[in-house]
């Protein structure tokens, strides 16, 4: 499904591109995905020269799950220091964050094509091995306790979202009182390799330069525009192209 794909950015940037074939989900149960690509990473890091590359030139990529698992490589490579430190991270409409579903592009753009909202959850469940009959809990916000939302709502807020992104229609969500035992089902939702959003400022003010596109048609679109933010608040510089006219899936 890629090889066109990465043939062409190969071609197009005169770069040495290396497609990591990462097991699976279900059948490999999460995280290997996230241990494969950082294991790729590493190795490459360490063997550039041998492809003819620059270490320090180094730039890692991904679009939609393969998004947030570049991110939490970036993350997980920030206090290595037995490495070349990665150039940039290219972050194409990944999904970065399982707190709050109601976000104004979820509500936007739950009906449209190909990632709807409630394929969003299912997949992401199937991916950590959660039981589907809690979507309902966690579109509500039920799985999240009363001390991981004081904690996160500095992250994940409407409230970060520019005005213009909500005029296609908006309400905020009624506040839905945790549930101790989806709470404990839901604890791998929070975890920064699933959820980079998520991750500590001391890990984000120390990420490289980042590409982030996002899509006017995804319900993911917030998730890019509130680590936009994150990112710009820690001083990482970030170059952020928006496609009016673009849906999930669009490259």
């Amino acid at each position: 499904a890629y090889e066109r794909q990465c043939r062409y950015f190969c071609r197009k940037t005169n770069s040495v591109v290396v497609s990591v074939g990462y097991r699976l989900a279900p059948e490999h149960p999460y995280p290997a995905q996230f241990e494969d690509c950082l294991t790729a990473t590493i190795h490459f890091l360490r063997t550039a020269q041998d492809h003819g590359v620059d270490p320090s030139r180094v730039v890692i990529c991904g679009d939609s799950s393969g998004g947030s698992l570049t991110a939490a490589v970036a993350q997980a490579l920030v206090n290595r220091r037995d490495l070349p430190k990665l150039r940039a991270q290219i972050l194409i409409y990944p999904f970065l964050q399982a707190v709050d579903l109601n976000l104004p592009s979820y509500q936007q753009n739950k009906g449209v094509p190909i990632l709807l909202k409630e394929r969003t959850l299912v997949l992401g469940l199937k991916y950590v091995n959660l039981d589907l009959g809690i979507i309902e809990e966690i579109f509500k916000g039920c799985h999240v306790s009363e001390d991981r939302r004081l904690k996160y709502q500095k992250w994940v807020s409407p409230d970060y979202i520019p005005h213009e992104f909500k005029t296609r229609g908006y309400k905020p969500s009624p506040p839905y009182l945790p549930s101790k035992e989806v709470c404990e089902m839901a604890e791998s939702l929070f975890d920064p390799v699933f959820s980079p959003l998520l991750a500590e400022d001391s890990v984000i003010a120390q990420l490289p330069e980042t590409f982030i596109l996002t899509c006017e048609l995804d319900v993911l679109r917030d998730d890019g525009l509130l680590y936009k933010k994150r990112l710009e608040d820690h001083g990482i510089k970030v170059t952020w192209c928006h496609l009016q006219e673009g849906f999930h899936g669009t490259v």
